[in-house]
């Protein structure tokens, strides 16, 4: 579970970069890549949003 939690951080770390550009500048690399609302557009952002989900059991686990 581990390597899940990692590589879901990472995927969501991207996102949250993706959502800060389109915050600051107005540029979505996301859709500049694969189209404006395109599937894979759409694929990509559901998959920020599972891993993010992913990533709240990163708060309820103790590091020692």
């Amino acid at each position: 579970m581990e390597t899940l939690q990692k590589v879901a951080l990472a995927i969501t770390i991207i996102g949250a970069i993706n959502w800060g550009l389109i915050g600051l500048f107005d540029v979505d690399i996301i859709a500049s890549i694969f189209g404006e609302l395109s599937m894979m557009t759409r694929v990509i952002q559901i998959l920020y949003g599972i891993t993010g989900l992913i990533n709240i059991g990163i708060l309820f686990t103790h590091f020692e």
